[in-house]
């Protein structure tokens, strides 16, 4: 049965709205007020809330605990196991919101809940009850200490063939101001393998024509990082900003026609309903997932990867691509076999 909130609680605290909350509704508050001033994006910040308030939930029906201070990492490991044993959309915080959203019409409802999903929930409790415990100090001890992470299921990034690429690529109608900027867009992604969002906010100012690299600034820690793209698409993006420079009058690179910046969403729907019309699924970060592999399987090297993609490490630009197929892994030894290199 799904998780409610009882109609009456025991409670020591308010919101700002005078509603009384739990201590461990209060805390998930605090956390999030903390989250916040650290700004973090809103779908990290979204997935917080969801996750520790499922959670908080469960521990309220199963245990009756409203204080996070008496979890245990026993009450952790029976949400592992609850959560494995439940689908997808049937775990919900309240009954409002499900007749609301009717989650029950999805067409993956009730389907088993993914071990990523299941990680990504046990991580973001670890991040609030490290929170509780070494920046609030309101727990006496840590019961994530000794939870083990969740291993994701490891799924082969599929590669786009240069045929699916064309194709897709032929679908944008270049004689309108939308067409011929999406095609830019996905052009550039392919080439640089930045992501989209970066893209999407870049300014003509970023470009460095000469030495053909884009300087890109992190907003939430403000690093910087360039990547770079080919003398081909150098020729393209000069004829794409002497066509945008015609028509509008915007700071952005890749305009919407009312010169604002164009949303990812937007730009994902474009480019999704342009590999339907060719039969080929696509989305925006599979762009930069097939510049990460077609890079390392035409013999770059992972530090200079890491450092393109933008990765914290080498490390985890290499658990995000070391899923080639064997078919991929035998293209990359014929072109690097000691026998055909050295001739003998």
């Amino acid at each position: 049965m799904p998780i409610n909130f009882p109609c009456l609680l025991v409670c020591s605290r308010t919101n700002g709205r005078g509603v009384f909350m739990t201590e461990f509704e209060f805390q998930i508050e605090n956390f999030m007020l903390y989250c916040t001033s650290k700004n973090l994006a809103r779908k990290t910040l979204a997935s917080y809330e969801q996750s520790l308030k499922l959670f908080a939930a469960f521990l309220r029906d199963k245990f009756d605990i409203t204080d996070p201070a008496r979890v245990q990492s026993g009450h952790i490991r029976q949400y592992i196991k609850y959560l494995r044993e439940r689908g997808k959309y049937t775990v919900v915080v309240d009954e409002v919101r499900k007749a609301c959203n009717h989650p029950d019409r999805r067409s993956d409802y009730n389907k088993p809940i993914s071990a990523t999903t299941i990680g990504n929930y046990v991580r973001n409790i670890k991040v609030f009850f490290n929170y509780l415990y070494e920046v609030e100090t309101a727990i006496p001890k840590n019961p994530c200490e000794k939870i083990e992470n969740i291993k994701p299921e490891r799924k082969v990034k599929k590669m786009l063939t240069a045929d699916e690429i064309r194709r897709v690529l032929k679908q944008f109608d270049t004689a309108t101001f939308h067409g011929y900027r999406n095609l830019m867009i996905t052009k550039l992604l392919l080439d640089t393998g930045m992501r989209v969002g970066e893209c999407l906010s870049l300014t003509p100012a970023q470009f460095d024509f000469h030495h053909k690299s884009i300087l890109i600034v992190n907003p939430k820690n403000k690093q910087q990082r360039y990547v770079y793209f080919s003398h081909r698409l150098s020729r393209e993006l000069k004829q794409w900003m002497k066509f945008r420079d015609r028509y509008s009058s915007s700071e952005f690179m890749f305009p919407t026609t009312r010169g604002t910046q164009l949303e990812v969403r937007n730009y994902e729907k474009a480019l999704r309903d342009a590999g339907a019309g060719v039969g080929v699924d696509i989305h925006p970060h599979q762009l930069r997932n097939n510049f990460a592999k077609y890079y390392i399987m035409n013999g770059g090297d992972w530090f200079t990867l890491s450092r393109i993609l933008g990765h914290s490490s080498v490390e985890v630009t290499q658990k995000a691509y070391l899923d080639f197929t064997d078919e991929e892994v035998g293209q990359k030894y014929q072109r690097h076999s000691p026998i055909e290199y050295l001739k003998l």
